[in-house]
C-alpha cells in the first residue's frame, strides 16, 4: 500500500498485551462459591467521579483549543488522510442502514485497522476513540478493548465512515466488546450518536460472582446500592424473574412507556432512593466525555426522571449470593441494560423521543 502524507504525528500509548481471545455468544451462568451481600457492599469499589458542574465559561482561547482538540475534528483530519481504497472500504452514505446497528461482537467493515492503515492513521483513530471517554477512564478502556479482542491494542477493531465530516458524519468503531460512535451531533435527539454496546471478560468468559479486574463492575456495585435501601414491598416489584436477554437489536428497543415498564418507577422511591438512583446514573455516564454524558441527562431529563423504572433479576445471579448481575434502567425512551452473567455486556440507548 501506497504511504500516505503524514499530517499528523500522535504518540502512541503502550498497552499490555493479553491473552484472552473468548468469543462472545448469548450464554448462561455456572454455579460459583457465593459470597455475602454485606461482604460484597463493603469491600467492592464502587464511588464513581462525577460528571462534572459547569465552571466558569470558558475563554475564546480555551473554546478554540477545545474545539481543535475534539474528536470530530481528528474525525475530518483522519478523513483527509484516506487513499481512494480505504474510502471505498470503510466510507458510506450518511443514511446508510448500517450506520446504527448495534451488537457485542461484531466489525462494521471487513478491513481491521491494524491491517488496512498506516501507523499515522491507527494513532488518530486511538486518539479518537480515546477523546470520546472521560480522561479518567479512556486508558482503562482501550486496555478492555485490548484485552477482550487479543491484541496490543485497537488493532483488531474495525470502523465505518458516514457521510463526510464537513457536514453531517459518523464514525463508528466496532469490535468485541465494543461499539463507539463519534457524530458531531450529526444525529438528532440521540445521545452517543446512537445505541452502543460496552462490555469485559476480565478474567476469563465466566466470571467469578465479584468480577475481580472488570473495568464495568463497579457500576453494578452502585446498582446493588439501590436495591439494599428498598423496603420489602419496594424489593417485590425491582426484582424479577430472567432479564430481556440478548436479541440484537431488539435489546436495546423503546417503548415510549411512561409506566407499567419493568422494576420498580422511580417516582415511587424516597428522596434518598431517588438520590442513590441518580447516583447510578452518574456511575454510568462517568466513562464517557462531559459533553455525551451532559447529553444524556438532558434526553432523560426532558423525559422525566421519575418515569425511569430500575429492575433487577435473581434468575442470573452469578453465585447465588444475592447480589444482583443482572439488571437495568429503563424510560420512555432510555434503556441500559447491563448483563453481568457470565461476563458483562451493557447496552445503551438514550434518544430525545422513542
Amino acid at each position: 500500500q501506497k504511504e500516505l502524507p503524514r499530517p499528523l504525528r500522535i504518540p502512541k500509548r503502550l498497552v499490555i498485551r493479553t491473552m484472552n481471545t473468548d468469543s462472545c455468544p448469548d450464554c448462561t451462568s455456572e454455579g460459583s462459591p457465593a459470597t455475602s451481600r454485606r461482604t460484597f457492599l463493603r469491600t467492592s469499589a464502587g464511588a464513581t467521579a462525577g460528571i462534572g458542574a459547569a465552571g466558569f465559561l470558558p475563554t475564546l482561547a480555551a473554546r478554540k483549543k477545545e474545539a481543535k482538540d475534539a474528536p470530530e475534528t481528528l474525525v475530518k483530519t483522519f478523513y483527509d488522510t484516506l487513499s481512494e481504497e480505504q474510502h471505498k472500504m470503510i466510507c458510506f452514505p450518511f443514511d446508510h442502514k448500517l450506520r446504527l446497528k448495534v451488537d457485542n461482537n461484531w466489525q462494521i467493515t471487513k478491513p481491521r485497522l491494524g491491517q488496512f492503515f498506516t501507523k499515522d492513521q491507527q494513532a488518530m483513530v486511538e486518539e479518537i476513540f480515546r477523546k470520546i471517554h472521560s480522561p479518567e477512564y479512556a486508558d482503562k478502556i482501550v486496555g478492555q478493548v485490548a484485552h477482550d479482542s487479543g491484541s496490543k491494542g485497537l488493532e483488531k477493531c474495525s470502523i465505518g465512515l458516514f457521510g463526510e465530516p464537513d457536514g453531517k458524519f459518523e464514525f463508528v468503531l466496532t469490535g468485541r466488546h465494543c461499539t463507539r460512535r463519534c457524530d458531531g451531533n450529526s444525529v438528532e435527539g440521540a445521545a452517543f450518536g446512537g445505541p452502543i454496546f460496552y462490555g469485559h471478560a476480565a478474567k476469563g468468559f465466566h466470571e467469578e460472582p465479584h468480577h475481580p479486574g472488570n473495568v464495568y463492575w463497579y457500576q453494578a456495585v452502585q446498582a446493588n446500592k439501590v436495591f439494599e435501601m428498598l423496603d420489602g414491598k419496594q424489593r417485590e416489584t425491582a426484582l424479577l424473574g430472567r432479564s430481556r436477554g440478548e436479541r440484537g437489536m431488539k435489546t436495546i428497543a423503546l417503548t415510549g412507556k411512561k409506566n407499567g415498564l419493568p422494576g420498580i418507577r422511580a417516582a415511587d422511591l424516597s428522596a434518598d432512593q431517588k438520590g442513590e438512583m441518580r447516583r447510578v446514573m452518574t456511575a454510568l455516564l462517568a466513562p464517557f466525555r462531559k459533553a455525551d454524558a451532559d447529553e444524556a441527562m438532558k434526553h432523560i431529563e426532558a423525559n422525566g426522571f421519575d418515569n425511569l423504572h430500575m429492575a433487577f433479576y435473581k434468575t442470573e445471579d452469578v453465585g447465588k449470593d444475592g447480589v444482583w448481575d443482572v439488571w437495568q434502567i429503563e424510560g420512555p425512551s432510555m434503556v441500559w441494560y447491563f448483563r453481568g452473567d457470565p461476563h458483562v455486556h451493557t447496552w445503551v440507548n438514550i434518544k430525545a423521543n422513542a
